[in-house]
């Protein structure tokens, strides 16, 4: 007899969790994403099914079902639909590789096309503002400042920053390098500039000051004033708070500062390839996503380099 459907999901996520070590995010979404599936099946077909009762007609009468009715557990934007094919297709990518399947009925399942929008990001000047506005002598301040230059200076998402461990930073010279793990627990070393190097001394030198109760967690670089870890919505606060102190930007959040750090790169001369790198990008397309904003640069460049870019106006 062939697997049930619930039981199938079970094995893909445990593999999906153990073996290809997915971020628990992934997971978990992952799994409302083939519930969902699995009421829509009992409700379409009186029972839960075996998986070879599931063929493309039926999981295309499914997203049908989620892009008229919004889904009966919320809204089905496209990038929602999207991440509900990929679910569908790595369950049954799963089946065909332990052989359950020997084919694929979510191969031709097509994704919606998304609209991917262009990252918020701030001009040079008004990330100096807000990285200045951090600066106001006490620990807490030190500290703050120490966050914001870290997020800038490695484009660190804000998860990255938060488990940043001491044993993990090399601060030598004017120079230093963090050692990170992003997406997929991909591990990766990221250069610091002078100024975050600085900020973190800095910081570093008054860490112990800023525990006002209890014990220091002898791991974490950045804390709170109860010593414990500094977890990722307290960093998307003070991110928040100093956007709107030097910026008047209440929207201002820690990965602006990561889409500010790629930009200004670009903007400076920087290959995308090496982008790619320091961001931890797993493709260049979504690196490739920064080059809007130097377009101006780029026509300028055409201008001064293009032999035949002035030739009108030497005419004139």
């Amino acid at each position: 007899m062939s697997e049930l459907f619930g039981r199938a999901c079970e094995r893909m996520l445990e593999e999906l969790e153990g073996t290809r070590r997915a971020s628990r995010h992934t997971v978990a979404a992952y799994r409302r994403d083939l519930d969902q599936l699995a009421r829509f099946l009992v409700e379409t077909l009186g029972e839960e099914p075996t998986i070879d009762a599931i063929d493309l007609t039926l999981l295309r009468r499914w997203l049908a079902d989620l892009s008229r009715n919004g889904g009966r557990d919320g809204g089905a934007a496209s990038s929602t639909l999207g991440r509900k094919v990929a679910a569908v297709r790595s369950l049954f990518r799963h089946l065909q590789r332990r052989r359950v399947l020997a084919s694929n009925p979510a191969a031709q399942l097509k994704a919606p096309k998304l609209r991917r929008p262009l990252p918020v990001f701030l001009d040079a000047e008004t990330m100096g503002e807000v990285i200045e506005s951090a600066d106001q002598g006490d620990a807490e301040g030190v500290r703050d400042r120490a966050i914001l230059e870290t997020l800038y200076a490695g484009g660190l998402r804000v998860s990255e920053v938060a488990a940043l461990d001491l044993d993990r930073l090399e601060l030598d010279g004017d120079l230093g390098t963090a050692r990170v793990i992003g997406k997929g627990n991909k591990e990766r070393l990221v250069p610091l500039g002078s100024k975050s190097v600085a900020a973190l001394r800095a910081y570093l030198a008054r860490r112990g000051e800023l525990v006002r109760t209890g014990g220091a967690d002898p791991r974490a670089v950045f804390l709170s004033t109860r010593g414990a870890r500094l977890g990722v919505r307290r960093i998307q606060e003070l991110v928040k708070r100093h956007g709107v102190l030097a910026a008047g930007r209440a929207d201002l959040h820690p990965h602006a500062l990561r889409h500010s750090c790629a930009t200004h790169l670009l903007d400076g001369g920087a290959d995308l390839r090496s982008i790619q790198e320091l961001l931890g990008h797993s493709t260049l397309s979504v690196t490739q996503r920064y080059t809007h904003t130097s377009i101006d640069g780029l026509i300028a460049v055409y201008d001064r380099a293009h032999p035949l870019a002035n030739r009108g106006q030497e005419r004139r």
